[in-house]
């Protein structure tokens, strides 16, 4: 198994690409802290993990909340005995418009997608390094290598997420911590249809008035592979970058989207 007798902690998991990964790295022998505000999901998640013989603890509050985000390594490195990899993939879509942006919506956006990561962060190297080094990885996207008139502020955060990856894989070399993004594209997930459906965009003639999953068909038709890509393509990705198998690669942020940034 591929992460055999590893400890490690995922943030967002009680759905979506969060919960296709949690699932994934306990069937490949990973003790997982799973983290959400979803208290049922994350019951359901954990369940699932423990059913099939894994091992998981549930962690469930609001990582806006500092204390929390330092919490969840805490608690998970006690449980378990240590911490080898954290999976930062908490995030916000943010709000699309500039004119007339509620500060509010910005201030929860840049919380979620850059301050808990950086909280969850600084607590989990400490416990990274004293194990003789491990994994971190961070969920970016496709909007943090390129532009995107869906979500201007998202994509400013996702842009700082890669700018953060990078800068952490050079100063944290020496101790062996690797550290590396998934970047997805269009993935069967509900903040696609947040995104799709923001009506403040200029939609294609006859868009307007399809309801949400007319317009993630539309919309994938766009993508070179044709298609939306799926939560596990994403935790397939990330379990390759968590695991030795990636041994030599660090400060990369890799494209799940189908060829879309091509």
């Amino acid at each position: 198994m591929r992460l055999e007798g590893k400890i490690g902690i995922v943030t967002a998991a009680a759905s979506g690409m969060g919960r296709a990964g949690a699932v994934r790295f306990a069937r490949e022998g990973a003790a997982v802290g799973v983290v959400d505000r979803d208290a049922a999901g994350v019951e359901a998640v954990v369940g699932e993990i423990t059913a099939s013989g894994g091992r998981a603890l549930g962690l469930v509050g609001d990582l806006t909340d500092d204390g929390f985000a330092r919490e969840i390594v805490r608690r998970t490195a006690n449980h378990f005995g240590g911490l080898d990899f954290a999976w930062n993939h908490v995030g916000h879509p943010g709000p699309a418009a500039i004119e007339g942006i509620d500060m509010k919506d910005y201030d929860l956006a840049m919380t979620l997608n850059l301050r808990t990561v950086l909280v969850t962060t600084e607590a989990a190297i400490p416990e990274i390094r004293a194990r003789g080094g491990g994994a971190l990885l961070y969920t970016a996207s496709t909007s943090g290598l390129v532009g995107s008139a869906f979500s201007p502020v998202y994509s400013m955060a996702k842009f700082g997420i890669v700018g953060f990856v990078r800068s952490l894989a050079k100063r944290l070399a020496p101790d062996r911590i690797r550290v590396n993004a998934v970047c997805p594209g269009p993935i069967d997930t509900p903040m696609l249809r947040v995104f799709v459906a923001r009506p403040d965009q200029q939609q294609p003639a006859g868009e307007a008035g399809q309801d949400k999953e007319a317009l993630v068909v539309r919309r994938s038709q766009q993508i070179p592979m044709r298609r939306t890509g799926k939560p596990e393509e994403v935790a397939n990705a990330a379990l390759f970058l968590l695991s030795d198998e990636a041994s030599f690669v660090s400060g990369a942020a890799l494209p799940v989207d189908g060829a879309a940034t091509a």
